[in-house]
């Protein structure tokens, strides 16, 4: 019962322990944040708190206890004092002495009610008025006695003492002394107590706690003023030792090591505290230094490196010169030689049918026999003058690469113009053309005597592959890409195809496949450069099988004009 009793320092605790939970969140908060100076702190201050807290609880409460024991032996021994006092006028008799002593001691200071009760439950005496008669036997000045069915006759001292609080909400103590049947009592002639008896009754003496409420609060007074002296003392030394041997270190290691960062080496780093922070510094510093000298010596090799970059660029700026010189002059003899080869054949039958004819002719003109005979020779001279005519045209076409005359075109127009020129040699051929054109294709900017060029180089290709066929086509087809920026021109044939190891060269100068004295090569070369000038594109896949499919890709206009 002493132990459970409720003091005013349990609600400080409390209290005590309510703030720790509210403070609890702010310093999560504050754990969350990157300054490790102020998490040590807050989290040293936190727990000393915590400490002084549990060591001013604990120490109130041991001297609480204290108080209260010493206040419990005094009340045993007051209790004890009464019984002797009052045991030769209960031995006579003399029930009336025995309660005027008792009366009398009840006035003493600190003293709040004497009563005597027999083993019954039914109060003998009482110093105060107007009290129960009759006490219950599980009330709680009885029930350690009567808990069990046995009631118990020796209790120790602490047990039968209990602290409770009084309907004015004052603290208070009580001792239970049991008055026991001693012999001289069994065997005096006015008791009428058998000697197996061991209870007369009980002695119930209440103390006022007043006087230790009050001492208690002012040493818990004392234990708060102490305890937050310490706090604030130990607060101050934390903050002190750990902003001189903590902040200010790691705040001049931050700047160091961001000065680094920044590639600015020429700053020292130092602490100036010794420890492992010193030690760290020292090291950053040590990294500081050899970073520097790195950076030094990078410097330099690249200082090395770009003087050796310049001279070697010279030297083969030089050296490209003279490739590019001896390039051209390769170049220039390759055309030459392919051109005067291709020239050669054709001149020299024209020469010959030339010496032919003259010799035909003689001194009497051309002999009538013969008429026949020299038409031919001239029909020959004429094709052969033509193929040097289409040699030349090549050549000089790849040569001037003029720069395009830009008008808005109407490039199915073009294809019908093309169509115009070349269909009826395409018919000649025995090739049939089928034309898929988008009606609803936008004007475009290009030169149109140049896209003309394309077509013309694109389809007469396509013809001269199909030759040999069972039916030879050329499908030509107009259309918008899927985003309408372009418009896609495509030449298809159902030829013989391009070999795959030959599709990467189709375009490059002066080489083809035909046979001798049918080309230069220089067609598709003169069509890629056409397209290549208008910011086009140019594709071509093919089929050993199936043919060859050329696409031509030329950026539209924003016009909103429509061939028609």
């Amino acid at each position: 019962m002493l132990f459970g009793a409720q003091t005013g320092f349990s609600f400080q605790f409390n209290v005590l322990a309510l703030g720790t939970f509210l403070v609890a969140p702010g310093l999560v908060k504050v754990f969350r944040q990157k300054r490790l100076a102020l998490r040590l702190i807050l989290s040293l201050t936190f727990l000393i708190i915590v400490a002084e807290g549990i060591s001013g609880y604990y120490t109130i409460k041991t001297q609480e206890e204290q108080l209260l024991r010493g206040m419990i032996v005094g009340a045993d021994q007051l209790s004890n004092a009464i019984t002797s006092a009052t045991w030769h006028a209960m031995l006579a008799d003399h029930r009336d002495d025995a309660y005027n002593v008792m009366q009398t001691i009840a006035l003493k200071q600190g003293i709040r009610l004497i009563r005597i009760f027999n083993k019954e439950g039914r109060v003998m005496f009482s110093t105060a008025s107007g009290k129960q008669s009759q006490v219950d036997k599980k009330a709680e000045a009885c029930y350690l006695c009567h808990a069990s069915d046995k009631p118990l006759v020796k209790v120790d001292v602490p047990n039968r003492a209990r602290v409770f609080r009084g309907q004015d909400g004052s603290r208070r103590l009580a001792m239970i002394t049991p008055i026991y049947n001693e012999p001289s009592c069994a065997e005096a002639d006015c008791h009428a107590h058998p000697a197996e008896t061991k209870v007369l009754g009980v002695l119930d003496v209440a103390f006022d706690l007043d006087p230790i409420d009050t001492e208690m609060a002012a040493m818990q007074r004392r234990v708060f003023i102490v305890a937050g002296i310490h706090i604030l003392l130990i607060g101050i030394f934390i903050i002190f030792f750990i902003r001189h041997f903590v902040d200010v270190p790691i705040q001049k290691l931050i700047d160091g090591t961001r000065a680094v960062s920044a590639m600015n080496l020429d700053t020292p780093i130092v602490v100036g505290t010794g420890g492992e922070l010193g030690e760290l510094a020292q090291s950053f510093d040590v990294m500081r230094e050899r970073l520097k000298l790195a950076l030094k010596e990078i410097n330099e090799f690249t200082e090395s490196l770009e003087t050796k970059v310049a001279e070697r660029t010279e030297e083969l700026n030089a050296v490209n010169q003279r490739l590019q010189r001896s390039d051209r002059l390769a170049s220039l003899g390759q055309l030459a030689a392919s051109v005067a080869h291709e020239i050669n054949n054709p001149i020299f039958g024209v020469l010959n049918l030339s010496s032919l004819i003259q010799r035909i002719i003689g001194k009497d003109g051309i002999p009538p026999d013969r008429i026949e005979e020299v038409r031919k020779h001239v029909d020959r001279i004429v094709d052969e003058t033509s193929r040097v005519g289409r040699i030349v045209a090549d050549l000089l076409a790849f040569s001037r690469r003029s720069k395009p005359q830009h008008s808005k075109t109407d490039i199915n127009a073009v294809v019908h113009s093309t169509m115009a020129i070349i269909g009826h040699k395409l018919k000649l051929m025995d090739v049939e053309v089928a034309l898929c054109l988008d009606d609803a294709l936008p004007v475009i900017l290009c030169d149109a005597s140049q896209m003309q060029q394309v077509l013309i180089n694109i389809i007469m290709n396509g013809a001269e592959a199909c030759q040999g066929r069972d039916r030879a086509i050329v499908r030509i087809s107009t259309r918008n890409d899927a985003q309408a920026t372009s418009i896609v021109l495509q030449v298809s044939d159902n030829g013989e195809g391009i070999r795959p190891e030959n599709l990467s060269k189709i375009f490059d100068p002066f080489f083809t496949t035909k046979e001798e004295g049918k080309g230069v090569g220089l067609g598709l070369a003169v069509v890629y450069g056409i397209v290549q000038s208008h910011h086009g594109d140019i594709e071509v896949k093919s089929d050993r099988t199936t043919g060859t499919i050329f696409t031509v890709t030329l950026p539209a206009t924003n016009s909103d004009e429509k061939a028609t």
